[in-house]
């Protein structure tokens, strides 16, 4: 699959090609329709499959880039649904060993899922703007 982009600049994936038209798709709304083959230009930058995952929303991308199995999705939910919490009681609270906390926690930090908190004075995280966005936006899709 080709991606092409048309005169305002918006990015289309090929279905199918003929002589004066092609059928393209669009990567947000998947609505697919006919465009002259002079209105398109061939983009050689973008992976197709890249293009068609743009119709995820970004935080919802993000979310499922960083947690890779039911476990670490669990843990983020509870910490969008718990706010901040103490390192202390992620550990009381779940079946998690410290260095598995440790790890999950730190593929948060650098997806920007979760930061740094302080709880009654102890090390804590707390989820990000865009965790809740992401968390909100799968919840509604359920």
């Amino acid at each position: 699959m080709r991606t092409v982009r048309d005169e305002d600049g918006q990015l289309f994936l090929v279905v199918k090609e003929s002589g004066e038209s092609t059928l393209v798709r669009d990567p947000e709304t998947g609505v697919e329709e006919f465009r002259p083959n002079d209105s398109l230009a061939a983009v050689d930058d973008g992976s197709a499959l890249a293009v068609a995952a743009g119709a995820v929303p970004p935080a919802v991308r993000r979310i499922m880039s960083a947690t890779h199995d039911d476990r670490s999705l669990g843990l983020l939910v509870e910490l969008v649904d718990r706010e901040t919490v103490a390192v202390r009681d992620l550990l009381a609270d779940y079946d998690l060993c410290e260095s598995d906390l440790l790890g999950l926690l730190t593929e948060f930090r650098a997806a920007g899922l979760v930061e740094e908190a302080r709880v009654a004075g102890e090390r804590g995280y707390a989820a990000t703007d865009l965790a809740r966005e992401g968390v909100t936006a799968l919840r509604e899709n359920e």
